[in-house]
């Protein structure tokens, strides 16, 4: 495809646009936007995924994401909303025409719509409402008058359900004359109900296509059957469809009812946005994404930025204390970062573990002194060690044994308080409702640098001089 030199140049510096798409194939995209072939480009653009046209507009800038919207604007898929990430899902939509968007979602399941709506301001909500039908608008609103982050924000209302006096035969006629629209796109069981809509078991659709017309619904429910109550956190539903191996599961009022049903592929979805925010938290980055605007990404980061040079100062504080033996003795200087580091990795090692421990609920008060002992216990083999390392070192390095006595002896006690710490601090931020993830690392970091110093210096004040 011959490409002119400006456009090369535009191409050379969007090159990893969509890491997921070959690059023969995003350099076509964009060149089809430049001149703006609008049949050239639905043609490249209609065999993509969802997931990887949101790839691509997250990756390529503001006013190129503009550009091939408009011109794409007639075939854009509800799907792709879905699979964008939050930061630029709102200049999206106000990128697309009010028909475009409605005939974008009016096929999305109603949690998709929700999961759309909920995190925009309220001229793109309204936008997105006046697109739905009055039922499908007031199931929408509905589910947003449910606490932010619970069963009922997550559900979707399209359920398939039987009473409990059907057999298999009548599950089967009901499904094959059921009309296209009352039936969910995807759907993994047939709840069964009671007369008061109260779900007493769930059918897999294996079972109900390979079992005989005569047999009772209620003989062939699965054994694991777990009911969600429309208030629970979203992140208790993901650890239930985790523990439990659930693929469904029905969502009931306070009576109850049944009013909607949660599916395994947003249970997971809840599930891997709670582990990345764990590890973008134990960075102190906060949440966001490679989208966002330099001053929000700012922002985020600077707050705990500032906590880490207070703590890093207080470290520097027990330092000075020691100023007379570390100017007699250079090689307290040179050894010193040695004993804080090890103390740092190795707090951060048992951190990570308590914290990932505490999201998925193996670390609770039943173990917990099991496991501050393991971990207390693995940093005083480790600390032994590499004590043993150190000594020798700083006896050869530096030709003094008593060195080597006190780095190895501030090397055990430092790997032992890094362990006990990295496991305590997130145990207890957890229990005053504190986020672990976000906070335990500033502070393990705090105990490891300042105990560290304090040892190492405190004995060789005491032992050197």
């Amino acid at each position: 495809m011959p490409i002119d030199h400006a456009t090369d140049q535009s191409l050379d510096a969007r090159e990893d646009a969509a890491y997921k798409l070959d690059r023969k194939d995003i350099s076509a995209i964009l060149y089809a936007v430049d001149i703006e072939d609008k049949t050239k480009l639905s043609e490249l653009m209609d065999p993509l995924h969802a997931a990887d046209i949101a790839d691509l507009l997250e990756q390529i800038n503001a006013f190129d994401r503009s550009r091939l919207i408009r011109l794409y604007d007639r075939e854009f898929d509800g799907e792709i909303l879905s699979e964008l990430d939050d930061s630029i899902r709102e200049e999206v939509i106000s990128v697309l025409t009010p028909q475009v968007l409605a005939e974008a979602v009016r096929d999305l399941d109603s949690d998709d719509v929700v999961d759309l709506v909920e995190d925009l301001e309220q001229p793109q909500q309204d936008a997105i409402l006046d697109a739905l039908g009055d039922t499908d608008r007031a199931a929408v609103e509905q589910a947003l008058s449910y606490p932010e982050f619970s069963a009922g924000r997550l559900m979707q209302r399209e359920v398939v359900m039987a009473p409990e006096h059907w057999n298999v035969g009548e599950a089967i006629d009901y499904l094959r004359g059921a009309d296209e629209s009352d039936l969910p796109d995807q759907f993994y069981h047939v709840v069964v109900v009671n007369p008061r809509l109260h779900p007493i078991g769930n059918v897999t659709l294996g079972k109900l296509m390979r079992s005989k017309r005569d047999v009772k619904l209620v003989d062939i429910a699965e054994d694991v059957f777990r009911v969600i109550p429309v208030d629970q956190d979203e992140g208790d539903v993901a650890y239930a469809f985790n523990q439990y191996h659930l693929i469904s599961a029905p969502v009931v009022d306070s009576e109850g009812r049944l009013i909607g049903i949660i599916t395994i592929d947003d249970a997971m979805a809840v599930l891997d946005e709670e582990h990345e925010e764990d590890i973008m938290r134990l960075a102190g980055v906060g949440e966001g994404s490679l989208s966002d605007r330099v001053i929000d990404t700012t922002k985020r980061r600077m707050p705990w930025l500032a906590v880490n040079l207070a703590t890093s100062i207080a470290a520097s504080m027990v330092i000075a204390q020691f100023e007379m033996a570390l100017t007699q003795i250079v090689a307290l200087a040179v050894l010193m970062p040695i004993v804080a580091s090890m103390g740092g990795n190795a707090g951060t090692q048992s951190l990570t573990v308590a914290v990932r421990a505490i999201a998925t609920k193996d670390l609770t008060g039943a173990n917990v002194w099991r496991v501050i002992r393991r971990e207390v216990l693995v940093g005083l083999v480790n600390g032994i060690l590499f004590a043993v390392v150190m000594g020798i070192v700083g006896v050869i390095w530096f030709g003094s044994p008593a060195l080597g006595y006190v780095i190895a002896a501030a090397m055990v006690v430092n790997m032992v308080v890094a362990g006990f710490a990295g496991t305590v601090i997130p145990v207890m931020l957890e229990r005053f409702g504190i986020d672990p993830a976000l906070a335990s690392g500033a502070f393990v970091t705090t105990v490891t640098d300042i105990v560290g110093f304090f040892a190492f210096l405190g004995l060789a004040a005491l032992v050197l001089l």
